[in-house]
């Protein structure tokens, strides 16, 4: 149910712990002006001072193109305008690209991304640098950098088994992806480079980071573990499936994490994988009731405990970016409420990124794009209140 009834709406702004009180708000604003480079990928998080750091890569293409480097711009807690943009990785002669950005329990930075190494996604390789205190103005200073090295476990026999559940219909439109995939099975140098991240890690209770990562070489997903606050980093199983990539992770309150994924094959639903040992190993992948054109996705735990993700609810285009709610950790999804929506001709919106800050606000980040004056990174700040009002119901 996408649409809901007026008075479902305010029967579920009574029920919601966040609505008491608190007045639906939505504002958005651009990180930068409109230009004519490619800017995709990006990520938000609230650093320790309270402001907001967003990380996104810039440059005239991406995987093909050398001056595509990793970028960010700061919003100062109670600022309306978001500061200058400035570097925060490039290496000189190659493409830098999905950079995701995490704030640690010791307030300590870091960023995640992939230098591209031959111009195709299979030459990924995965870096990390780390910032004792992320605050303060321009690039971060980094005190630490390197690079986490992906080893998958039993990967090849993981790649048969994901063999297996690939459907006619995906071998029909997928063909030569699936015959890479079980040409590359064996091959070392495929299973331990191309690992791209997307979103933010989570952290459990237990202080366990889980860093969701995909692969374009057999288009699946796995997450990288560090029981040591990125000193040391182990690999999960994988996510058996073909056509699951850039995994978003959620903790239910049982300690199960669930995983929403972009689709990358033709069943235009986002695809879920669940974990019952602390990210360790991730059960078969499924699809939700979502829809996917092939575009990423970012879904986080509110305050509230309700369960909020961003996707462009289509299964063709990336012109609508729609927020849904869950109450019941993500069995259902009944309240929806559009960011943007537009008709096909008139831009992009996608590759969003959600937080709640500390304060309670949600805010996203997502690119702006497929216009004439070329792109931006766009910034809505909203509350949950807002998403629960639903679409305002169309005038007659």
């Amino acid at each position: 149910m996408r649409w809901i009834v007026p008075g479902l709406v305010a029967a579920l702004l009574l029920a919601s712990p966040v609505a008491k009180g608190e007045e639906p708000a939505f504002s958005t604003s651009i990180l930068f002006p409109f230009e004519k480079k490619h800017n995709h990928a990006s990520c938000v998080v609230e650093l320790a001072d309270g402001s907001l750091l967003a990380t996104w890569y810039t440059g005239s293409g991406e995987r093909k193109s050398d001056d595509v480097r990793i970028v960010g711009a700061r919003l100062k807690k109670g600022a309306t305008a978001w500061g200058p943009v400035f570097e925060m990785a490039d290496t000189p002669g190659y493409p830098d690209c999905n950079p995701s950005v995490f704030v640690g329990q010791d307030k300590a930075l870091w960023l995640f991304w992939p230098t591209i190494l031959d111009h195709r996604w299979e030459g990924a390789l995965l870096k990390f640098a780390r910032a004792e205190d992320g605050t303060g103005e321009g690039t971060p200073r980094w005190t630490r950098e390197g690079v986490i090295h992906i080893t998958p476990v039993k990967f090849e026999d993981d790649i048969q088994s994901s063999l297996k559940t690939v459907t006619a219909e995906e071998r029909a439109k997928h063909k030569a992806e699936v015959d890479e995939l079980e040409s590359r099975a064996k091959d070392l140098i495929y299973q331990r480079l191309g690992w791209m991240p997307r979103v933010r890690p989570i952290v459990l209770p237990s202080g366990r980071w889980l860093l969701p990562l995909y692969t374009d070489t057999y288009s699946m997903s796995l997450v990288a573990i560090s029981d040591d606050q990125g000193a040391t980093w182990q690999t999960s199983r994988p996510m058996i499936g073909f056509g699951n990539i850039q995994p978003s992770l959620v903790r239910k309150k049982d300690g199960t994490i669930v995983a929403f994924m972009r689709e990358n094959g033709p069943r235009q639903k986002i695809r879920l994988s669940t974990s019952k040992d602390e990210g360790q190993t991730w059960s078969v992948v499924t699809e939700s009731s979502l829809p996917n054109p092939g575009a990423g996705v970012d879904a986080i735990l509110l305050a509230s405990g309700a369960w909020a993700i961003i996707y462009n609810d289509l299964t063709d285009g990336r012109h609508s970016l729609a927020i849904s709610l869950s109450d019941d950790e993500g069995a259902t999804w009944p309240i929806t409420r559009h960011v943007e929506s537009h008709a096909k001709k008139d831009g992009s919106y996608h590759y969003p990124s959600i937080l709640q800050d500390s304060d309670g606000a949600i805010h996203v980040t997502y690119t702006n794009g497929g216009k004439p004056e070329g792109s931006t990174i766009q910034h809505a700040r909203l509350n949950e209140a807002w998403i629960r009002q639903g679409d305002p119901t169309p005038k007659r």
